[in-house]
């Protein structure tokens, strides 16, 4: 039975962690995959690669700023682990929230619509996400409960992955696989459905996008053994998820009974 090592490699003195690697992986493919469809909806590429360099870095610092504050004792007690981000911590309703007020400010300053900006963006954070929960099985973190191993070679899994899910002593569930999958089957759906005339109005795509991931991520996080609690018995992340949920919904209900337009892919401007 042989763990991956959460380190790739060393360059230059320096420890290259998988989990970062993995990260910026997936914000690279995002950043395309919205450059590519903002080219189709009016959006100039060099606008989405401008909010990027704002984008990134705030939503990175957010979500470490979130993480941080939900095990502030811990790190009350261990400063210097404050900023060591590739050992994990990077909560992911921090990093949109902070991202979001970031795109708002962005978009009000190039005078884009931020809907379609959202949109354009959805499908590539939800692939980003797909891939970076490997980042946490590269560093055996964000795994669920106690399982055996019969239970994980009925899903047919690879033996590495198998092996690698055997944690402090136990065989545990790979809630990092549900949810990376989850995501996955999502971005599929989404730009599936956005190729349908007149079947998302502006804001939906991402608004879907909310909607998809709350749901998933309310129910794999209740198998989660490393959540982030509010109070004794209430997980931050299933109490946002259920907020998200329920905001999305009356957001797209609002916006159909006033009839927004369609999102309309192929249009010349992107402006509001």
């Amino acid at each position: 039975m042989k763990h991956f090592d959460p380190i790739a490699f060393h360059f230059l003195g320096l420890e290259i962690h998988w989990y970062a690697l993995i990260i910026v992986t997936g914000v690279i493919l995002a950043v395309v995959l919205a450059t590519r469809e903002g080219e189709r909806v009016g959006i100039k590429a060099d606008d989405v690669t401008d909010f990027m360099l704002y984008g990134l870095p705030i939503g990175i610092i957010g979500a470490r700023i979130y993480y941080v504050l939900f095990e502030w004792p811990y790190y009350a007690a261990n400063p210097g682990e404050i900023i060591k981000i590739w050992h994990g911590g990077l909560a992911i309703y921090g990093g949109l929230i902070a991202g979001a007020i970031t795109l708002v400010i962005f978009c009000r300053h190039r005078f884009i619509s931020v809907w379609k900006f959202l949109d354009i963006a959805a499908p590539g954070i939800i692939l980003a996400q797909a891939i970076g929960r490997w980042g946490n099985f590269m560093n055996h973190e964000a795994f669920g409960p106690k399982t055996t191993r019969a239970f994980l070679e009925q899903f047919h899994l690879p033996q590495w992955l198998i092996d690698n899910m055997y944690i402090e002593g136990f065989y545990r569930q790979p809630t990092f696989l549900y949810e990376s999958s989850w995501n996955l089957l999502g971005f599929l759906l989404l730009i599936l459905l956005r190729r349908v005339p007149h079947f998302f109005r502006q804001g939906e795509i991402f608004l879907a996008y909310l909607m998809w991931y709350s749901v998933g991520r309310f129910f794999i996080e209740g198998l989660r053994t490393d959540s982030l609690y509010l109070f004794s018995n209430i997980r931050i992340s299933q109490l946002l998820s259920v907020i998200l949920f329920a905001g999305a919904l009356l957001v797209i209900l609002y916006r159909r009974h006033k009839k927004v337009p369609y999102y309309e892919r192929n249009a010349k401007s992107g402006q509001k």
